[in-house]
């Protein structure tokens, strides 16, 4: 770390005698120790240029690839992730550099049964994979938790990575190339459903923009991106996928927080629906609720012992059946305005017209096909000869 300047050398403002308690009328001057603060001064600066050149060294050129805090680093400068990783990668290269083919021969000779040998194969590609990103990045491993504290004082926070150029542009691609929906591409991709949404309206603008001939701040960007901690999307390796963030957390529903005993007898099976209906009757389940109810379907089948490709056939089906109600709905829509609007083109805005019929108020004038339901109904206090006190109480 570079070297700090204690509180204690800091100068502190002379205190002066109040004029009317001087004894003289001469200003009272403080005498400055010019020779003292100097030589301080030239070993503070001393210190920092020595710094500079020794293990400050490291900031000056940044590693490519990766984040560069001070806690990544010890007092003299050297990677401490590097040295971890070195004894480790000792024990493991001999046994990644043999033939597949021998070790799974091997595993057999050993009696391992297929999960284990599945489990292991797994195991070996990804640590591949770790080992060729290594390589690639100048046999510098990828960053641990420990090393992405920018601030040694603060322990408890962490830089959270962000997602690369590459991950972004192939997310717009899956939606608006390949019209995929934003859950399915969420789900694959382990993005949040809403960052997904964020990022193919972003990407949008900048196609415009570009379609345009704006410039962009691009190398700004390429500099931001090269300090943080990013997600990559790498499709020509063994995981091409990495998981961003959490995607399926559960929101917490305001009608959720309260504190409720509710009885129930031994024999009746007390679903997640039921404990929603106890909350309230329009409470949605859990498993309805979350971002991404799909992916409770697919754990269920799995622990039916459907196949992989039952699996994804079951998934496309419901995905098909999904898409085609939805472009059903929309076509309804399409075909309702066209049959019951007119449109009145403008020279900024264009004005739609409905026909209405005041006889759809209702008994009480607040039925839901009334003129001026959206905007809900005025208060009826200031009414002539409306009660204004409470007369039950509830």
């Amino acid at each position: 770390m570079p070297p700090r300047i204690p509180s204690s050398r800091i100068p502190q403002p002379q205190t002066c005698q109040c004029c009317l308690t001087r004894t003289t009328s001469e200003p009272v001057v403080a005498a400055r120790q010019f020779h003292a603060s100097a030589r301080h001064d030239t070993r503070l600066r001393r210190n920092m240029w020595e710094w500079l050149k020794g293990p400050g060294k490291v900031f000056r050129d940044p590693l490519p690839g990766s984040t560069n805090y001070l806690s990544a680093y010890d007092k003299s400068g050297n990677l401490l992730r590097a040295r971890r990783n070195q004894s480790k990668d000792d024990q493991s290269r001999d046994e990644l550099d043999e033939d597949e083919d021998t070790i799974v021969q091997r595993e057999l000779d050993q009696g391992l049964d297929d999960v284990e040998r599945e489990d292991r194969a797994l195991s070996r590609a990804t640590r591949r994979a770790e080992r060729e990103e290594a390589d690639a990045r100048g046999g510098i491993p990828p960053e641990r938790l420990g090393d992405m504290r920018p601030y040694p004082l603060n322990q408890s926070f962490r830089s959270q990575p962000v997602l690369s150029e590459e991950l972004r542009e192939q997310l717009y691609i899956q939606v608006v190339n390949y019209k995929h929906d934003i859950p399915s591409v969420a789900a694959t991709f382990g993005v949040d459903v809403r960052r997904v949404a964020a990022v193919i309206r972003l990407k949008t603008i900048e196609k415009q923009w570009e379609e345009e001939g704006k410039r962009l701040a691009t190398p700004y960007a390429q500099a931001v991106l090269n300090m943080l901690p990013t997600t990559p999307f790498k499709p020509d390796t063994a995981k091409p996928i990495t998981v961003h963030e959490p995607i399926n957390d559960l929101p917490v529903h305001p009608r959720t927080r309260q504190q409720l005993f509710y009885p129930a007898s031994e024999s009746r099976h007390f679903t997640r629906e039921d404990a929603a209906k106890v909350f309230d009757n329009k409470l949605l389940p859990a498993d309805k609720r979350i971002p991404l109810p799909m992916l409770v379907d697919l754990e269920k089948w799995k622990i039916q012992g459907l196949s992989r490709e039952e699996r994804q056939k079951k998934q496309r089906e419901m995905d098909d059946a999904a898409r085609s109600a939805t472009e059903t709905a929309e076509r309804n829509k399409a075909e309702w305005e066209a049959r019951t609007q007119r449109t009145v083109p403008g020279r900024r805005w264009d004005f739609k017209f409905q026909d209405i019929s005041a006889e759809k108020v209702g008994k009480d004038g607040r039925g839901k096909d009334a003129v001026g339901y959206r905007y809900g109904m005025p208060h009826e206090d200031r009414k002539r000869g409306m009660v204004k006190i409470p007369t039950r109480v509830e």
